[in-house]
C-alpha cells in the first residue's frame, strides 16, 4: 500500500513559526500546486490562522472557495482573460496585476466598492525578470488603479532569497523600498507592501512589510541553502510511505534492476518495496539514497539503502541492517522525518519543492 499521510498539527506548528518570524505582517499562505502536493482540502483546516491563501490557477481558487475558505484568496498570477476577471469578481478573488492586459481588464470592469477584488496586488519587477511592471510603467499603472478605486498592495519576488549573501537581494530590497515610498508619496499613502517569500521572511526580518507569502516553509521543508528544516524549527507535514512486498537474497556478483546498475559484493538480503516513479518517487537517485524500514514488533526504525534503479512501481532496498525476521508488509518511510524530503531531493539532484509537487494520485491520502 502506498500512503501519503498529512499531519495537520505539524502544518499548524509551521504556520505558528511563520507568525513568530513575522509578527507584524499578515500571512498569505501559499496553497498553489495542490498545496505543494499535500492537497488543498487536507491543508485548509490547519491554516485557519492565516490571513489569506495564494493559488496559481483559477480552478484551485474555486476549489478553495467551495471548501469554505472565506478569507482572502489571492490569484498570484492574476487572471488570463477578461472573462476570467469577471469570474474573479463573482468569486471574490483578489488578483495580481502584472501586465497591461490585466490592467485594462481591471479598469474596464471595476468591481463593487465592497468587493474583495477591489484589493489588487500590483507586481513590480525588481530583478527576477519574469512578471511585473518596470520602473517606467508601474507608477502610471498604480495611479490609474487608485483613481478607479482599487486598494493596492505593491508586490515583488526575490530571485535569490535562499542565498542570504547574493548581491541581487540588496538591490531588489532597495528597489522595492524606493518604489513603495514613491507610490505612497505620489499616489496613495495607504498602499501596502509584500516582499518576502519563505526564504525572504527568514533571511530579511527587517523587510517583511505588510504581507508575507510563505510557501514551502509551511510544509516543513527548508527554503534556504545553509539551514535545514530542523534548524528552522519546522516539522514535516507529509509522511510518504509504502510497504515491503517481497524478499530476495542477491548473491555476490549478481546485479539488481534495470541497467544492472548495482551489483552485490557479497550475498545481500534485499526487500522489494511497492513504490516507484509512477507514484512520484524520484527515478534518479545517487548511491547515498536510503529509506527507513519500521519493524512491526519493536517499532524500531532501520536505515536501508536503495539499491539499483528505481522502477515505475517498485524499488529494491538493502535490509542487511534490519532484523532477520523483519515482516512482510512492514512500513517503509520514503520521506517524512528520516529521511527528510530535502535529503531525498539532494540525493536526486533536485529540491524538495519538486518532489512534493510531482506526487501522483496513486498513493492513498490519509489525514492525521
Amino acid at each position: 500500500m502506498r500512503t501519503i499521510t498529512i499531519k495537520s498539527q505539524a502544518l499548524t506548528h509551521n504556520l505558528n513559526q511563520v507568525k513568530k518570524l513575522a509578527p507584524h505582517a499578515k500571512v498569505l499562505a501559499m496553497v498553489k500546486a495542490n498545496a505543494y502536493g499535500h492537497g488543498i482540502k487536507a491543508v485548509l483546516p490547519a491554516l485557519q490562522q492565516a490571513d489569506g491563501i495564494g493559488l496559481a490557477t483559477f480552478s484551485e481558487a474555486v476549489e478553495a472557495r467551495q471548501l469554505g475558505w472565506d478569507k482572502t484568496i489571492g490569484l498570484i498570477e492574476g487572471v488570463f482573460s477578461a472573462d476570467e476577471w469577471q469570474q474573479a469578481i463573482e468569486q471574490s478573488f483578489s488578483c495580481v496585476i502584472h501586465h497591461d492586459p490585466q490592467l485594462d481588464w481591471a479598469l474596464a470592469n471595476v468591481p463593487p466598492a465592497n468587493s474583495p477584488t477591489r484589493q489588487v496586488w500590483l507586481k513590480y519587477n525588481t530583478g527576477m525578470n519574469r512578471l511585473g511592471f518596470d520602473e517606467q510603467t508601474i507608477v502610471q499603472a498604480a495611479q490609474r488603479l487608485h483613481d478607479a478605486g482599487y486598494q493596492l498592495i505593491l508586490a515583488t519576488h526575490f530571485a535569490n532569497a535562499d542565498d542570504c549573501n547574493h548581491p541581487l537581494n540588496a538591490i531588489q530590497i532597495q528597489r522595492f523600498s524606493d518604489m513603495l515610498n514613491v507610490l505612497r508619496e505620489g499616489v496613495d499613502r495607504d498602499i501596502k507592501g509584500s516582499l518576502c517569500n519563505s526564504a525572504g521572511l527568514v533571511n530579511f526580518p527587517d523587510n517583511h512589510y505588510d504581507w508575507v507569502r510563505p510557501g514551502i516553509i509551511l510544509y516543513g521543508s527548508s527554503p534556504l541553502t545553509d539551514k535545514s528544516a530542523a534548524d528552522l524549527g519546522l516539522q514535516p507535514v507529509m509522511v510518504f510511505s509504502a510497504q515491503i512486498m517481497a524478499f530476495q537474497t542477491v548473491k555476490a556478483g549478481d546485479a539488481v534492476g534495470y541497467g544492472s546498475r548495482w551489483a552485490a559484493l557479497q550475498d545481500t538480503r534485499t526487500a522489494l518495496v511497492s513504490i516507484g516513479y509512477g507514484d512520484g518517487y524520484p527515478r534518479v537517485l545517487n548511491e547515498d539514497a536510503y529509506v527507513c524500514v519500521i519493524d512491526k514488533t519493536s517499532n524500531q526504525s532501520y536505515s536501508c539503502p536503495v539499491r539499483g534503479r528505481v522502477a515505475m512501481d517498485m524499488i529494491v532496498i538493502d535490509i542487511s541492517a534490519a532484523p532477520k525476521d523483519i515482516a512482510l508488509n512492514s512500513e517503509v518511510v520514503l520521506w517524512g522525518g528520516a529521511p527528510h524530503v530535502d535529503e531525498v531531493a539532494t540525493h536526486a539532484g533536485t529540491i524538495g519543492y519538486e518532489l512534493l509537487c510531482r506526487l501522483s494520485t496513486r498513493p492513498v491520502r490519509i489525514q492525521d
